[in-house]
Formats: C-alpha cells, structure tokens, sequence
C-alpha cells in the first residue's frame, strides 16, 4: 500500500473520520469543514514529501508485537517502580538503526518506549539515544527485534544489525 498525501482521497478520509466522531451530527459540520479543510492543508505543507510504501502483512505481523511488548514493558515498569526497594539504575545508550526511511526511524523511536524498561529520548539522523530504566541490562536483542518488525512495515528487506553502545 502506497501512503502519500492524496489532494481528493486524505480530505474525504479525515471527512468519514470528522462524521464518525461527531456521530454523523449535521451540526457539526459548521466547525468539521473548516477542521478538515485545515488538518487536509497542514498534512500537504507539512508532509516530508518522500513517498512510501508500507506493508499491510508487516503490519498485521507487528500488532502480535506491539500487544506483547506492550503488555511485558507495562508489568516490567511495574514491578521495578512499585516493588518494596526501588529496581533501578537508570542509564542511556546509543542505538544505530539502518531503517532508511524518516517516517520509519520516527516510528521505531515511537515504538522503544514499549519495550521493558526504554524509551528513546533523543533522535539524531539514524541514531537513537535510548534511555534506560537499568543501564545494567542490554536490550541490544529487543531492540533489534522492533527494528526487523519496522522495517517490514516499511518494506525494507536490507537490514544490518544495529550497533549499540552503553
């Protein structure tokens, strides 16, 4: 599936969508036109212009991931943060990705905060600077993981392993 701003398909799209979440209220079309018509120019002037592609299979593959990882990063925050003597010893590393495209880079660094214990709080071309609720533990193999399930989204077939360094 190719995703690129569409000038007749996004303003109808974000129409259905202003329809759905004003309940199909006739009404509301007074404020939704305008809205529409606003959100439809920003996505355009905004937009990166790069046209990409994403993989409707790589993402039925990575919601099973996101559910999981969402899931174990949740009760291992959890369980550090609200145990009896605090489990922490925060600390940050760099992560290297080979995602080639912004859009998917963007959506990596989105998507760390859902492994145990990460978040990626600064990104830096292809580099990501991940901070860490243990600095002792090396989510070298998770992160890594997320990136092949990104980068299947994104249709990209070429990755190298990233470098990390604590």
């Amino acid at each position: 599936m190719s995703l690129n701003p569409n000038p007749v398909l996004l303003p109808l799209g974000l129409a259905g969508l202003w329809w759905l979440i004003a309940d199909g209220d006739h009404s509301s079309w007074i404020v939704g036109v305008p809205t529409v018509l606003a959100a439809s120019w920003a996505a355009h002037r905004l937009g990166t212009g790069e046209h990409w592609t994403v993989s409707v299979w790589g993402i039925l593959r990575f919601l099973p991931l996101f559910i999981w990882e969402s899931l174990r990063g949740g009760m291992d925050v959890a369980l550090r943060t609200l145990a009896l003597r605090l489990r922490i010893q925060p600390g940050f590393a760099r992560y290297r990705t080979d995602l080639k495209q912004q859009n998917a880079r963007v959506f990596f660094a989105n998507c760390v905060c859902l492994l145990p214990g990460t978040l990626a709080a600064d990104v830096q071309g292809n580099e990501l600077h991940v901070h860490m609720l243990d600095g002792s533990v090396d989510p070298q193999s998770d992160l890594l993981r997320l990136e092949r399930a990104v980068a299947r989204i994104y249709r990209q077939s070429d990755l190298e392993p990233g470098a990390f360094a604590p």
